[in-house]
């Protein structure tokens, strides 16, 4: 098997590609008696560039010099009509060099493009006289143009994100794709910068690579590089794992990407500013400031000064702490005489080091770029030997926005608003980074415990005393506990709490450090792993667990639980009181909250669902707790699903018809229900027994492709088990339901073995309809 980018022959081949398709046009051009002069056939993009693929564009200018427009439209028909037939895709155009430098000034992709101006065929000297043309004029109004130039970077990432750390990147629009190499070529043509320091030309090469195999894979213009053709492609540059190519593209489009930041921010520079005058003079300064450590800031950039060896231990973490401290950047320069000199680091690590590290990871989302930097210098997997195999490494769950390596950098930055509020800040910012250090090949499902040695291993070797070691590999090994305890599970429980003080062994220092790594992982990740509501549910846990620890007498005060923090009581006695529903609705950020409130009984939750699914309203988080016979329900509507929810009184009305036995109010569901029994099997769900969950209840979690009526039919089933709902969680992320139900039998106590397997095959049954449920736990 090929290693990959095994096609070392990519850009020969794009060269020959492009070469039969210009002789090809060249002889097209003699065929129909294109002129020698005042006349020619010109080519802009990837043609002009030399890199055509296997279904590029042909990109056409038929250039003239306006004498005899007339002959210029004949030949342009006897041109375009020939390679239409013959299935060329062509965009093409008919200009002259005036009208080339108007399109120019007025539309900038066309500016850009422009300056790529090559000719195929005919008056070799009006193409270069035009492009010659364009060139000074893209210079002469260079200063002009630069901020829609920039503008149009950030326009593009804003929609199209980065290609460095998207699952499915647009290889051509993507921040770090085709276009800003073009922007690049564009900076460079103003000659307010020089071409980047780093190469690009080899990365570039490898995107370029990749869009050929897509071609063809997918046999069709595909830029975006979408999971159904990763395999093929995969195979077809050599890759023997489809993640090693998501590597290599990411690995690309960083270079890239990192290229165009530094040279937009140098082009920024190159145009004067205003500058402050004093006493009517200008005012002088210094070309650059002394730092310590013997690194100098020039430019808003942090350069080494000449005292400063870059082969010295701590120079590089300095120079980043330094550059991310101030909000300034590495000089490229610097950064690669860094990485040219960045040696492993001595175990354990010298103290200004590690200093330098823990101050790099102080500084917020400054840190950001700068780690890249040092990353793409080589620096980082030289000093922390464990990052190399997060490096770039893709993420395969739809909540992350990022891959591992920059999810983990994103976490510390992330974490920074909390440093102020635990006693270890130093220890919080070393979890952050290496809380998923353990996403490498083969670790399966479980990462948080193959990777909590791993991370202990590298603090050591930091220069962490063991005992801080240790707390550091718990914390990685419980990072997912706290989530899922309070999404999950039913707060009120004894076991809910006590799985969680085990977790922390019954501190509150190491509570709040995990509450707070929980948090910037969860913000870390994207708004849907930190929506208001999941915060909700892991401070409230969190705050409940914290009171039993602080209590004087824990052992009794873990028996003791506020249900004021989970339910709202004076709801509950309300409804104890007359016997009559009571709902509801409440403003919460993001969207709406609904109470309610009824007398419980079995079948009361699945009613409510389907009444609510009935009225379109599409629930995307529950949670039910019953309070002296009164059962509590909290429904919450994300903002961006937010519909007109049915008024509280109306709803009052049909849960009082409900109870007196009136279904038809749910008949719109159960209709939807039907349906989904007849159509396409959804994607297999999974039923499981959580053992240990509880000792008064059976804990069954289900996780399945989210529907409207969902908690309906899934509720619905426990009912016809005769089984009550004492507790429910609900919560639906990256379209995928997770529900957890807490069972008992009618009277409250805990169902048997029989019955707990029963309600699993029910529940399983419920949840895809036409495609059995994987069961765990029967």
């Amino acid at each position: 098997m090929r290693s990959g980018w095994a096609t070392t022959s990519g850009p020969d081949r794009r060269r020959l590609l492009t070469g039969c398709v210009e002789d090809a046009l060249v002889e097209l051009w003699a065929e129909v008696g294109g002129p020698a002069t005042g006349t020619a056939l010109a080519c802009v993009g990837s043609l002009a560039r030399r890199e055509l693929g296997p279904r590029s564009d042909v990109d056409l200018v038929l250039l003239h010099d306006g004498r005899d427009t007339a002959a210029t439209d004949r030949l342009a028909t006897s041109l375009w009509y020939p390679l239409w037939d013959s299935g060329v895709k062509l965009d093409h155009s008919v200009r002259t060099p005036a009208e080339c430098a108007d399109v120019a000034a007025r539309e900038l992709s066309a500016g850009v493009g422009l300056l790529d101006l090559r000719v195929v065929a005919g008056d070799a000297a009006l193409v270069s006289g035009a492009r010659t043309a364009l060139i000074g004029a893209w210079r002469a109004g260079a200063r002009k143009r630069l901020p829609e130039l920039l503008a149009s970077l950030d326009e593009r990432l804003t929609r199209y994100g980065d290609a460095a750390y998207l699952l499915e990147p647009d290889l051509k629009e993507a921040r770090g794709g085709f276009r800003d190499m073009a922007m690049l070529r564009a900076l460079a043509a103003t000659w307010l910068t020089d071409r980047p320091h780093s190469g690009v030309r080899g990365p570039y090469d490898q995107l370029l690579d990749v869009r050929d195999a897509l071609h063809v894979s997918s046999g069709r213009t595909l830029d975006r590089l979408v999971a159904a053709e990763v395999d093929a492609v995969a195979e077809r540059l050599g890759f023997p794992d489809p993640d090693d190519l998501h590597r290599g593209v990411s690995l690309a489009a960083r270079r890239i990407g990192h290229a165009v930041d530094l040279t937009a921010r140098s082009a920024r520079a190159a145009v004067p500013q205003r500058r402050v005058l004093a006493f009517g003079r200008r005012e002088r300064r210094p070309d650059y400031t002394e730092a310590e450590h013997g690194l100098i800031v020039h430019g808003g950039e942090v350069a080494l000064g000449r005292t400063a060896s870059p082969a010295a231990p701590a120079t590089g973490l300095q120079a980043g702490a330094l550059a991310a401290s101030r909000g300034l950047v590495l000089s490229p320069v610097t950064a690669e005489n860094l990485g040219h000199h960045a040696l492993a680091l001595p175990t354990p690590w010298p103290a200004d080091a590690r200093e330098a590290l823990l101050q790099l990871l102080s500084s917020g989302p400054q840190l950001i770029p700068v780690w890249e930097a040092l990353d793409l210098a080589g620096c980082i997997s030289r000093w922390i030997p464990s990052w190399a195999t997060i490096s770039a490494r893709p993420q395969h769950n739809p909540l992350h926005r990022h891959t591992v390596d920059r999810h983990s950098v994103q976490t510390v930055a992330e974490a920074q608003r909390h440093l102020t509020q635990v006693e270890r800040p130093d220890l919080l910012l070393l979890a952050c980074l290496f809380h998923d250090i353990g996403k490498i090949p083969g670790a399966g499902v479980d990462h948080a415990a193959v990777g909590a040695p791993i991370a202990r291993a590298a603090v050591e070797a930091i220069g962490l005393p063991p005992a801080d070691a240790e707390l550091v590999e718990l914390l990685v090994e419980h990072h997912l506990t706290l989530a899922a305890l309070a999404t999950k599970r039913d707060h009120a429980d004894p076991a809910t709490q006590a799985a969680l003080v085990a977790a922390v062994r019954g501190r509150a220092d190491v509570l709040d450090l995990l509450r707070y790594l929980t948090e910037s992982d969860a913000r870390a990740a994207g708004p849907a792993a930190w929506s208001p509501w999941r915060a909700q549910l892991i401070n409230s846990l969190a705050e409940q667990v914290e009171g039993l620890l602080v209590a004087d007498d824990s052992a009794e005060a873990s028996r003791r639980v506020d249900i004021h923090r989970l339910v709202d009581v004076g709801l509950a006695r309300s409804v104890a009181l007359d016997g009559r529903p009571r709902v509801r609705v409440e403003p919460q950020p993001g969207g709406l909250q609904l109470l309610v409130a009824a007398r419980d009984r079995l079948g009361l939750f699945s009613e409510t669902a389907g009444l609510l699914a009935s009225h379109g309203v599409q629930v995307r988080s529950a949670v039910l707790h019953t309070v002296d016979g009164v059962a509590v329900n909290t429904w919450r509507v994300d903002k961006q699903l937010t519909t007109d929810v049915p008024d509280p009184a109306f709803l009052v009305k049909q849960l009082e018809r409900l109870e007196q036995g009136d279904t038809t109010v749910l008949a719109p569901v159960r209709r939807r229900e039907a349906r989904s029994l007849s159509a396409d099997p959804v994607a297999e769900p999974w039923v499981e027994l959580v053992e240990d969950a509880s000792e008064s209840a059976v804990v069954v979690e289900v996780r399945t492709q989210d529907r409207p009526g969902l908690l309906y039919a899934l509720g619905e089933a426990v009912a016809q088990q005769r089984l009550s709902i004492r507790s429910a969680h609900a919560s639906t992320l990256a379209g995928l339901a997770i529900d957890t139900f807490y069972l008992t039998e009618a009277d409250g106590a805990r169902p048997d073995a029989e019955r707990a397997r029963a309600a699993l095959r029910g529940l399983g049954a419920a949840a895809g309809p036409g495609r059995p449920a994987a069961v765990a736990g029967c």
